[in-house]
């Protein structure tokens, strides 16, 4: 076949002058790199094709592929992450990862939560702050975490985004709020064991490929998966197999279901975090997840759990391939 690679690259846009962390969730040479090659080793011809805004142009010139290996973030807006996905459904070209409604809902982290709590699953309770004088209306227990509605890579988290007290929170709102410009998304305050599960497949093929634990160093910028703490994890982070066992089931489990529920395609990754009482609650999905093959969190997994990089994207590329089939 001939598989289109739809992405941002990190170093184009700090060319044109975006900042660090505005492209922190845009991928490294690096990782296209290993992605194209990974692909052309499955015996695929490959052409990059870019952002979205190459996507149009080339389109608009009557370019097509047999699928696209698509893991573009989109620059502005909570729906930005739906953008090539949709362009590809108007133009009937099958793509990999999960839909249009997915990303977009995905991406609002308090959507998200909805959707997973109305499933009857475990999430931290938790308020959108849209502006100030919202706050006195929010009956949470401290502490309390905030972040950015619609971000990821721990853009927005730092050692201030756990609050202790009503008027920290409100300078932590005013902050976010200027910032960056989209509500603030402030939940009760998960104080636990942290996990990320990778989960591989759609509908009721999805199944769980591993779960990965980690923990922070005591001198690291924050005591949360920060955006400084995630651009320095080879330093502050250590990563290792979430241990086998009853809770690493439990985990298991939340993830799958909240995959499921969210009705991701593909693959992704789910974070889960135990509550005061040791009981795991889901914090947020990424329905597109990082694949740099050694720092992304699902190559990660994928490596510990005794599968090749160029395995992982095969897995990606058929399950997408079995939904065009049908």
């Amino acid at each position: 076949m001939i598989i289109g690679l739809t992405y941002d690259l990190r170093s184009e846009y700090l060319a044109a002058g975006y900042s660090e962390e505005a492209v922190a969730e845009f991928d490294s040479d690096q990782t296209i790199d290993a992605i194209d090659s990974a692909i052309q080793q499955l015996g695929h011809r490959t052409e990059r094709i870019g952002s979205a805004f190459s996507l149009v142009r080339r389109l608009a010139a009557g370019e097509r592929w047999d699928l696209i290996f698509n893991f573009a973030e989109g620059l502005k807006g909570r729906c930005r992450e739906s953008q090539v996905p949709a362009m590809l459904e108007l133009y009937g070209i099958g793509y990999t990862f999960s839909d249009p409604l997915v990303c977009a809902l995905t991406l609002d982290k308090a959507m998200a939560k909805i959707l997973v709590r109305d499933a009857h699953l475990a999430t931290p309770a938790f308020a959108v702050i849209e502006n100030l004088s919202q706050l006195s209306q929010i009956s949470l227990k401290f502490p309390l975490f905030a972040k950015p509605l619609a971000e990821g890579t721990g853009k927005g988290v730092d050692k201030f985004s756990k609050v202790d007290s009503p008027k920290q929170l409100q300078d932590v709102c005013r902050r976010l709020l200027e910032k960056f410009d989209q509500p603030v998304l402030v939940e009760e305050y998960l104080p636990g064991r942290e996990f990320t599960t990778a989960i591989l497949g759609s509908g009721k093929k999805a199944r769980v490929l591993g779960s990965m634990e980690f923990t922070i160093r005591k001198d690291a910028p924050a005591q949360d998966y920060s955006y400084e703490v995630k651009e320095l994890c080879e330093q502050f982070v250590k990563y290792f197999p979430a241990p086998k066992g009853k809770l690493r089931d439990e985990v298991e489990d939340l993830a799958l279901k909240t995959y499921q529920a969210l009705q991701c395609r593909d693959a992704a990754r789910v974070d889960i975090r135990l509550d005061s009482a040791g009981r795991p609650s889901f914090m947020e999905i990424n329905p597109l997840p990082g694949m740099h093959p050694t720092h992304s969190d699902l190559p990660m997994i994928a490596t510990q759990e005794g599968m090749s990089f160029g395995q992982l994207i095969g897995e990606i590329i058929n399950s997408a391939l079995e939904r065009l089939e049908k």
